[in-house]
């Protein structure tokens, strides 16, 4: 019977990742508590743009859990608050030329047989869709199953709907385990908090908590600006993003990587990313990484260089080698269970990451082949 300082399960980390955990883990009937050192979403989650993408993933494991958590959101947007502001307004990809032209074409083929929908624009008609894009551009393809919700609230609301006990501000310090070393439970400053089963859903920190509870996970944090406007009209009907976005997305450098993408939201801002960096936990603001947004989005949207930019802000993605989240079973910790490592991608893939850690918590059928994101594929060579 759980008590106030016990339940089946707890998961570390109130972002959208642990929140869609609770969701589903409470949906099957387990009791759950969620902890997090900070407020809800005050992580990588709080500082997103809320895409639900299908279009940037190239066919595979990942894709295949966009699409599962595609159908996830469109059901969520019926059971939540219209208040997690979710659209199904699609995404524009554009190219600047053929030889960008002719790659969409390539990887919009190879997404169609996987079960994207991908309809191409040829440039007459990308005005159509976006009436201030650049005449400029070569063409497009549109994907119509992309959509945006807002993070924030969208990991809130779901975090309610699961009624799971939350504790914000309260740091782990510790993973608790038994004479076998099967987990048993946190300690936080305030007591220990007692489970036979953990959920580390912390984010960037997701390696840290592994190794509290002896477990490796390479997790590192990915630096990214976005670049927020004065309220504008809806003059951005779709997220709209230029041809490298894609391969900015699968790069493992370290280095700085800008690559414009355009989008407007239901409170009038255009929001303008996107950059990526391997800089640690630096938030140091970087001129030149806003001048790349800026001269990326004006490229695309060329009425924007007379809108104001009023505010910027950072957050870090939680990137792991292979650019797959690691879902599932600890290798080596017996009741630890990872959900985590889903770089830019989590907003849009975590009902699918819920529902997986839900199912494998309960001995359920997962909804889809859970291997290629199993976190034993990390383990230390000994």
């Amino acid at each position: 019977m759980p008590t106030r300082n016990s339940s089946d399960v707890i998961v570390v980390g109130a972002g959208v990742i642990g929140a869609a955990c609770a969701y589903y883990a409470a949906r099957s009937g387990l009791s759950v508590t969620v902890i997090d050192r900070g407020p809800v979403a005050g992580g990588t989650t709080g500082a997103g743009e809320g895409n639900l993408l299908v279009s940037d993933k190239e066919p595979g494991p990942e894709l295949d859990l966009a699409l599962l958590s595609t159908r996830l959101w469109r059901e969520l947007s019926e059971r939540l608050p219209a208040g997690i502001e979710f659209e199904a307004k699609g995404g524009l990809v554009v190219a600047s030329g053929d030889p960008g032209m002719n790659a969409l074409r390539d990887f919009a083929a190879a997404q169609t047989k996987a079960g994207v929908q991908a309809d191409e624009v040829p440039a007459p008609l990308l005005r159509d869709l976006e009436p201030h894009l650049s005449p400029a551009l070569t063409g497009g393809f549109h994907y119509p199953q992309d959509a945006q919700v807002q993070p924030a609230l969208a990991a809130a609301h779901l975090l309610r709907a699961s009624g799971a006990r939350i504790r914000t501000g309260e740091e782990v310090t510790a993973v608790l385990t038994g004479a076998g070393g099967e987990v048993r439970g946190v300690r936080t400053p305030a007591g220990d908090l007692h489970a036979p089963y953990v959920v580390n859903a912390a984010g960037t920190w997701g390696g840290e908590l592994a190794r509290l509870a002896g477990a490796f996970l390479p997790v590192m944090p990915r630096r990214g600006f976005v670049l927020v406007t004065e309220p504008l009209p809806r003059v951005v009907r779709h997220k709209v993003y230029a041809a490298d976005y894609v391969a900015d997305v699968a790069s493992g450098s370290a280095a700085l990587q800008t690559s414009a993408v355009v989008e407007g939201t239901p409170a009038g801002p255009v929001l303008i990313g996107a950059s990526r960096e391997r800089v640690g936990f630096d938030r140091t603001l970087s001129v030149e990484v806003l001048r790349r947004l800026a001269d990326g989005a004006t490229a695309l949207f060329p009425m924007l260089a007379k809108v104001r930019a009023i505010r910027t802000y950072t957050g870090f993605r939680p990137y792991l080698p292979d650019h797959l989240p690691a879902i599932g079973a600890d290798p080596g910790v017996p009741g630890l269970l990872h959900a985590c490592g889903h770089e830019g991608a989590g907003i849009g893939l975590a009902p699918a990451t819920g529902l997986l850690v839900a199912r494998l918590l309960t001995g359920d059928e997962p909804p889809l082949d859970v291997r290629p994101f199993l976190p034993g594929r990390f383990a230390p060579a000994t």
